[in-house]
């Protein structure tokens, strides 16, 4: 279970990342620097060296939820889905991930979401995997989310946009606060559902935050439920070319 959100700032935006894991599932570790293809690359990572969230020096961020509602999953032993964020997390458009996706051994990956966020051209695109085909969807330049649930990814996407939808209408998607407050959220309730994750098995083990201006990107890490850590890596990533507007 994840939940992304993603809001459009003056000269920038800012994400949201919470990743929800089983408790028996090894900790993530937290952010660094990686040179990778001539870019600098900044993110957390599984102990195995996988990833699900990062942000290049172009000012993109990549992302990846795991596609539950697709049921069909890869029937030998998965490469594990934290290698396609690494694999594309120096792109710094489309052309540079759906080369990079072509060459990944997808029919022994199990259906995920990538979401890719590109300041430089204004885009938000998703590439999504259902073990038959890939296919590449282009998102407006506002406030939204994704989420994902292996508990029941239905009405966990019911529950969390409707409160992401609320909170909207509260007070404008626009501030850090504002997204903070979101993803520490237990609304309508502390379980399953909230944004803030609770389970007996399970909970949100850490949330990832990336504000962009246009000339830094600053990533902080939060390790263990945003709603109660205190724990936090705060890491500045200055971007290579100031971006226009």
């Amino acid at each position: 279970m994840c939940t992304v959100s993603f809001i459009p700032r003056k000269k920038g935006y800012a994400v949201a990342m919470n990743r929800d894991e089983k408790l028996t599932r090894d900790k993530g570790l937290p952010p660094k620097f990686h040179q990778v293809a001539g870019r600098t690359v900044l993110g957390p990572s599984e102990p195995g060296g996988g990833s699900w969230i990062a942000v290049n020096d172009t000012g993109a961020t990549l992302a990846l939820i795991n596609w539950y509602a697709v049921k069909a999953v890869v029937k030998t032993r998965a490469l594990s889905r934290g290698v396609v964020v690494n694999s594309v997390r120096a792109a710094a458009g489309k052309d540079e991930i759906d080369s990079t996706l072509a060459g990944l051994p997808l029919a022994t990956i199990n259906p995920f979401r990538l979401i890719g966020i590109f300041p430089a051209t204004g885009e938000i695109l998703e590439w999504r995997w259902d073990l038959k085909n890939l296919l590449r969807k282009k998102r407006p330049w506002k406030a939204r989310q994704w989420i994902s649930s292996g508990f029941d990814e239905p009405k966990a996407r019911r529950t969390r946009s409707a409160i992401f939808r609320q909170e909207q209408l509260n007070s404008p998607a626009a501030s850090l606060a504002w997204l903070r407050r979101l993803h520490r959220s237990h609304a309508p309730e502390r379980g399953a559902f909230s944004t803030c994750m609770h389970r007996p098995d399970a909970m949100t083990v850490s949330c990832t935050e990336i504000a962009l201006t246009s000339r830094h990107a600053t990533m902080r890490h939060h390790q263990g439920p945003p709603c109660r850590t205190r724990k936090q890596y705060v890491r500045r990533l200055r971007l290579k070319l100031a971006r226009n507007g």
